[in-house]
């Protein structure tokens, strides 16, 4: 009997100082939250310089370092669509020192296209603040003759699998861009993989394509050279400084698509330190400077809380797996 009280006195000290340490961790978890930050703050680009996420991280980094009083420092992680990036930014220490940017691409039509993918964007990452998106244009070549969307629609109606359309690739955003505006507008077209956006714009420069969808900002410099023609905009409204240019929706009602990036972090991110982020990648999108560029990007800022991003990638997951399912792609 005295060894069984003896045993029960040690599993209840033991107990104690389990919950004291246990409190101790959350205490000390706020403290560090509360003194954030004390030390350099890294994100990860999964991407090469020159991208999208890579352009505006260090576009807003010195704002941030001014305002965190920590320098922040960029890091390219370039690799298999952005899924070794990913991958990393998984792995690191949820400590509010490592964070990443994430878009539209890596984190929603990767995990779709891909069998295999080592990250769930959904799980494993904590979104911090949406940065930015951008729009498509559908473009056609100067010697097709459609100059309006109901003219291309009306054609792929009439004629299935004759209107030929490029993308970057089987599986790619704008592979399945293209279905979702097909599946919509209710026609047929012939669908021919290239390996780059470069390559397409060659060919529908060239007349071997009709038309393709593609981000507005590529595709101007070859509308503004007469060397193709905008039929519309993939956006709710039309552009002001381009009032000529109609919407997509307005043939095809509800058709809207584009990217987006935003800054993200691994899963169990502090709150009070994701709400400070948060804020302060807010306040920087809004210099003066960072409006311009990103004006002559053709992105178009986001001010919101981190549950617009963490809703957005739920209902991105919802409408491109839908996309997927009724084109029955088979992931690769």
């Amino acid at each position: 009997m005295q060894a069984e009280k003896t045993f029960g006195k040690v599993l209840s000290r033991a107990a104690f100082v389990l919950t004291s340490m246990a409190g101790l961790g959350l205490i000390a978890g706020h403290a560090q939250a509360d003194t954030w930050p004390s030390k350099p703050i890294k994100i990860i680009i999964p991407a090469a310089a020159g991208d999208s996420c890579d352009i505006l991280s260090r576009l807003i980094a010195p704002k941030l370092t001014e305002r965190l009083g920590q320098p922040v420092v960029i890091e390219n992680r370039p690799g298999a669509a952005g899924q070794l990036g990913l991958v990393l930014i998984k792995q690191s220490p949820n400590d509010g020192y490592n964070f990443g940017c994430g878009q539209g691409g890596n984190m929603v039509v990767v995990p779709l296209a891909y069998a295999k993918v080592n990250y769930d964007s959904r799980k494993d990452f904590t979104p911090i603040a949406m940065m930015a998106s951008n729009f498509l244009g559908l473009a056609v070549g100067n010697d097709t003759p459609f100059k309006t969307v109901k003219d291309l629609v009306d054609y792929g109606k009439a004629n299935p699998g004759k209107l030929t359309f490029g993308t970057n690739g089987e599986g790619a955003f704008l592979h399945f861009a293209t279905e979702q505006f097909r599946l919509m507008a209710g026609f047929e077209y012939l669908h021919v993989s290239h390996r780059s956006m470069g390559e397409v714009f060659t060919q529908i420069i060239g007349g071997g394509i009709n038309a393709t969808l593609s981000s507005y900002i590529s595709l101007l410099p070859l509308v503004e050279g007469n060397k193709v023609r905008m039929l519309g905009i993939a956006r709710a409204q039309r552009l002001p400084d381009k009032p000529d240019v109609p919407t997509l929706a307005e043939t095809v009602p509800g058709f809207t698509s584009g990217g987006w990036f935003g800054i993200i972090g691994p899963a169990g991110v502090d709150p009070k330190v994701v709400a400070r982020m948060n804020a302060e990648v807010n306040r920087a999108l809004q210099a003066p400077e960072v409006l311009a560029r990103m004006k002559t990007m053709g992105l178009e800022v986001h001010n919101e809380q981190p549950k617009f991003f963490t809703d957005l990638l739920e209902r991105d997951f919802v409408s491109w797996g839908k996309v997927v399912q009724q084109i029955g792609f088979k992931p690769r």
